[in-house]
């Protein structure tokens, strides 16, 4: 077994314009005062340019060694903005195209191959970085289809899988040829959501070896679904994991649906690490029982709590669960040192 990594804390959240949030190298060292070990990188183009990271090694092995003055280590890097742009539903044309650069919205065919691109680009730039994990979302065609009414028509969610997988089968196919896996957060609003919809893409891509998970439990919690289970499942295919808390208290009025209520009135909302129901001494128990070596990292959303609260207190609230694997078993004392032939007269054979 190995020993979990960490703690580490994902800089999505507390990119700002005023120091020290609003550069890498201010970021990186305010994380490492906390205490943190790793940062995850979004790859925004004002912490990390991947237009120019997926060509020049020089770029990445600069970006590295500045980080590691900080005494950081590089966990990941992100690009949930881009994956959730190689697949996007018509829908929700006008809401996402916010995520792409000014010149493609409105063109949507043109902004989802720039997304494709990002991600290839971001496929080298973790070689480059000698990452092997990198985090994404899907991206969904059938989420607007989530609930079975009106009754879907044969054949449409069978479709939009094989859509999104060959969408996404040359991006895999990059990350192959790069050494690196692609961690999909499986969260509500991408096609991508539990278990059942991974094990519908992995088929759709031929169980491609680089389609891989990253473990939240915060969003099984407000699906409802058994979190601890789920790393029983698909420990195999779990290669990075945000920490990040959840509560979920359905009420009479209310429940995994929300009503259309903001994130403080929900039943379902996250919080910071501590502060919701996940239990996390069994979920770091159960990764390590079957061997996760990754990182363990922090991703801060709590509809109540201050970010930089939340920081302060992820940093030891994770380093407390990280389970330093022991080197020996703990009945080692009362070895017998029998020999084969012992063992044999043990057995009466």
């Amino acid at each position: 077994m190995k020993t979990i990594k960490g703690p580490a804390i994902f800089l999505a959240q507390f990119l700002g314009e005023n120091p020290p949030f609003d550069t890498l190298d201010n970021l990186a060292a305010w994380a490492a005062s906390l205490g943190y070990k790793g940062i995850q990188i979004p790859t925004d183009p004002r912490l990390f340019d991947l237009d120019i990271a997926g060509q020049s090694k020089a770029y990445c092995d600069d970006v590295r060694g500045r980080i590691a003055e900080h005494g950081i280590e590089i966990t990941e890097l992100s690009t949930h903005i881009q994956g959730q742009l190689v697949a996007v539903h018509p829908a929700y044309d006008t809401l996402f195209d916010g995520f792409a650069p000014p010149q493609l919205r409105g063109k949507p065919t043109e902004r989802q191959q720039w997304a494709v691109n990002q991600l290839k680009s971001a496929a080298k730039a973790s070689e480059y970085l000698g990452l092997k994990s990198h985090a994404t979302f899907s991206g969904a065609l059938a989420w607007p289809y989530i609930y079975p009414w009106p009754q879907r028509p044969s054949g449409l969610v069978e479709e939009a899988f094989a859509e999104l997988a060959t969408r996404w089968t040359p991006i895999l196919d990059a990350f192959d040829a790069s050494g690196v896996d692609v961690c999909y957060e499986l969260h509500p609003g991408e096609d991508l959501h539990d278990g059942i919809t991974f094990e519908r893409f992995l088929e759709a891509t031929g169980s491609h070896a680089r389609a891989a998970i990253l473990y939240d439990p915060s969003h099984f919690v407000l699906q409802a679904m058994d979190y601890l289970d789920f790393i029983d499942i698909y420990h195999e295919q779990i290669r990075a994991f945000h920490v990040k808390d959840a509560e979920f208290n359905p009420t009479g009025r209310s429940g995994v649906y929300g009503g259309y209520q903001g994130w403080v009135e929900r039943p379902g909302r996250f919080r910071s690490l501590g502060d919701g129901q996940v239990d996390f001494r069994a979920v770091f128990s159960k990764l390590t029982q079957h061997d996760f070596d990754g990182w363990a990292v922090l991703e801060w959303e709590c509809a109540l709590k201050h970010p930089e609260d939340g920081a302060r207190e992820g940093v030891g609230f994770i380093r407390d669960h990280i389970i330093r694997v022991t080197e020996h078993a703990f009945d080692d004392f009362a070895k017998s040192g029998v020999d084969d032939a012992a063992n044999r007269r043990v057995l009466g054979i």
